[in-house]
């Protein structure tokens, strides 16, 4: 097969053990379809072969510091299943919910899932903003993303997921303070709280990473 040449570069790093624990052959798995088939379907560039368990997978396991034991996630525009098949994995407590609208990926989603054996991840097609998607998953308690769209746009695709009390917990950059303060209208129009951005994967990553946590008031 193509490009399996690429899943001989992957090399666990000493942290993912720490990350991952007794589930680390679980996520060495994925690892290995995101290097081939990841890369065949154009899920994932061929230069991230290099760095997938620093800024892909460690970078998106590490989310579930800041997620409360035992809730439903729904993960939104889930593609290769970033952020929320790590989670999965990391965090069996979880129960996960992948919502990706295009085809070819929701196909690589259900291969890896069967594939992992995953019983609490379930992959829905469509779009989060789409009815037949919020009456399917909506009342989630923590809602995931990860390089989706700018903040005040994933805040309405978000928060109309979320129950009221439950709150959106999305990867983002560094400029995340800004967003905040830039789209704290639409926050608000959606019906977000004050959102606060915490760092994770401190000891874990290289860089760590920020999250930007907001609250469905009403």
């Amino acid at each position: 097969m193509e490009h399996h040449d690429e899943a001989l570069n992957v090399v666990t790093p000493p942290a993912a053990k720490e990350v991952f624990g007794s589930s680390l052959d679980l996520a060495e798995r994925y690892a290995q379809w995101l290097a081939t088939a990841g890369i065949e379907r154009g899920l994932i560039g061929p230069r991230e072969v290099s760095r997938l368990w620093d800024r892909h997978i460690l970078n998106s396991a590490v989310l579930g510091e800041v997620i409360p034991e035992g809730v439903r996630i729904v993960d939104i525009g889930s593609g290769a299943g970033l952020p929320g098949i790590p989670l999965a994995i990391a965090r069996p407590d979880l129960k996960v919910q992948l919502v990706e609208p295009l085809l070819r990926r929701t196909t690589f989603l259900k291969e890896v899932v069967d594939d992992l054996s995953l019983d609490n991840v379930e992959v829905i097609r469509g779009r989060a903003e789409e009815p037949s998607v919020v009456q399917s998953v909506g009342g989630a308690d923590v809602v995931t993303s990860r390089a989706v769209a700018p903040l005040g746009k994933l805040t309405q695709w978000s928060l109309p997921l979320v129950r009221k009390g439950g709150s959106m917990r999305a990867l983002k950059g560094s400029s995340v303070a800004e967003e905040l303060q830039r789209d704290a209208k639409l926050i608000s129009k959606a019906g977000g709280g004050a959102g606060e951005v915490v760092t994770v994967g401190s000891g874990v990553l290289d860089e760590p990473t920020h999250v930007v946590v907001i609250p469905r008031v009403k």
